[in-house]
């Protein structure tokens, strides 16, 4: 039986529910890395950034390569950027929003918790 398109679409968002997945897809967005630019960028174990990669690559939205002993890793379409900056404008007008609410309850002599 099929899954359902919501059910796909949250096993999504849970699998870049991680940030060492989020910050991986920022920096390819400046094109391929290798795997020691990544760890360098990132400051994570290799342990760690090693498993966030094979769960990106899992869901097919990275790939990877060989270059002799070195494995780069790049996004699996452009769709990727347009997703990441999706989400950061999507944040910014959530921020933009709670600071409103926060001056116009300072505004009104309520104090802010």
């Amino acid at each position: 039986m099929p899954v359902p398109l919501y059910e796909a679409k949250a096993e999504f968002f849970r699998m870049l529910g991680h940030p060492v997945r989020i910050r991986v897809l920022e920096l390819l967005q400046d094109g391929p890395m290798p795997v020691r630019d990544l760890l360098s960028a990132i400051e994570v174990e290799p342990f760690a950034l090693s498993q966030q990669l094979a769960v990106l690559r899992r869901s097919g939205i990275v790939t990877s390569a060989r270059d002799g002993s070195t494995v780069v890793y790049e996004p699996a379409g452009g769709d990727v950027a347009q997703l990441m900056l999706a989400a950061r404008r999507i944040l910014t007008e959530v921020l933009a929003g709670q600071r409103v609410l926060l001056e116009e309850l300072r505004e009104s002599g309520v104090p802010a918790s």
